[in-house]
């Protein structure tokens, strides 16, 4: 049994236009120990996703329409608002795109991770700030014995998403989601926190869903992939399996765009941009979402939605023509 498991998943939005269907069918599965990332453009549905697991979507406007959410085997989807309190950060954990909004301003950063402490260990007040104090020292940040003692305002960013990562395992969860997590960081920092996101994962035994935008980060990183694109899964695969051998289109596209510094010496080639604009979710188009910005398409990709189906072994792809087409 998978650690989670999302099936048939639809998240939508009450508009003064209609209902936008940010996230339309979507299918993932973490397994114990592993590393998931969901990639895709801005406005493809991942962080609904995510934010779905937990339900901390707004409701209304927003509103799970179907699926199911299997922690455990368990639906989080039918469970009331005392439930989800108590697998939220005790059992899958968040940790959030901008540390700086996300943290209370107004509240030490150690009296930040010891409410969560208290909330779901039950420590005592003192014993929490032991604990926070630990939390800190685990994600290496210098004297923590006295930085817990600061306010969010004196930590730099790096610093703060690490505060932000102390928070999210301070209750030793299973699973934790990580919402793009280095978006605001130099590429420097952007490495330490990833290094430091494995680091842990295998310190503790945690399982990661990474949200990103960065295919240089998807290789860093994962073991298993899922592409998104206008709400739906475009295609899934392992990591070395995506990177050698995508099958649909927009897949290749985002692999196309990355800078190749190991090639560059002996390959002069031009960095590719995928043309057109993702479609409005509101009313979206029949057939592949895609179409109207693939060099692929042929009339049968706009007349029906394309199943996500198996290509090879743990390799899936919504794409008609997904055999005949390589990088």
């Amino acid at each position: 049994m998978a650690l989670l498991e999302i099936k048939g998943l639809k998240t939508h939005f009450k508009t003064e236009d209609g209902w936008l269907h940010a996230v339309d069918g979507v299918d993932i599965s973490v397994e114990r120990g592993e590393t998931v990332c969901v990639v895709g453009e801005s406005g493809c549905g991942k962080t609904v996703t995510a934010m779905t697991v937990l339900k901390l979507i707004p409701m209304p406007p927003g509103k799970i329409v179907a699926g199911e959410v299997l922690w455990q085997g368990r639906d989080l989807v039918k469970l009331d608002a005392a439930g989800m309190r108590k697998v939220r950060s005790k059992e899958i954990a968040i940790i959030f795109q901008e540390p700086m909004t996300s943290l209370n301003p107004v509240y030490t950063v150690g009296e930040q991770i010891a409410e969560s402490v208290r909330i779901h260990g039950g420590f005592s007040r003192k014993s929490a700030m032991d604990q926070a104090v630990e939390m800190l020292k685990l994600v290496h940040i210098p004297q923590a014995a006295r930085r817990v003692n600061d306010y969010p305002h004196q930590f730099s960013g790096g610093m703060r998403q690490r505060v932000m990562i102390a928070m999210a395992l301070s209750c030793n969860p299973k699973l934790v989601i990580a919402d793009e997590p280095t978006t605001a960081l130099d590429v420097t920092i952007q490495a330490q926190i990833l290094e430091l996101l494995n680091e842990l994962k295998e310190r503790m035994g945690m399982s990661i869903m990474l949200i990103t935008h960065a295919m240089g980060v998807v290789a860093e990183m994962a073991q298993k992939v899922v592409v998104m694109y206008a709400g739906k899964v475009v295609e899934e695969a392992p990591a070395a399996e995506l990177f050698a051998n995508p099958r649909h289109p927009y897949t290749q596209g985002l692999i196309r765009s990355i800078p190749r510094v190991d090639r560059a010496a002996t390959h002069r080639v031009r960095l590719e941009s995928i043309g057109g604009s993702v479609p409005k979710l509101i009313n979206p188009p029949e057939g592949c979402r895609f179409a109207p910005r693939c060099k692929h398409a042929i009339p049968e990709c706009s007349a029906a939605t394309p199943a996500l189906r198996a290509i090879s072994t743990g390799h899936k792809a919504a794409c008609i023509r997904a055999e005949e087409i390589g990088l």
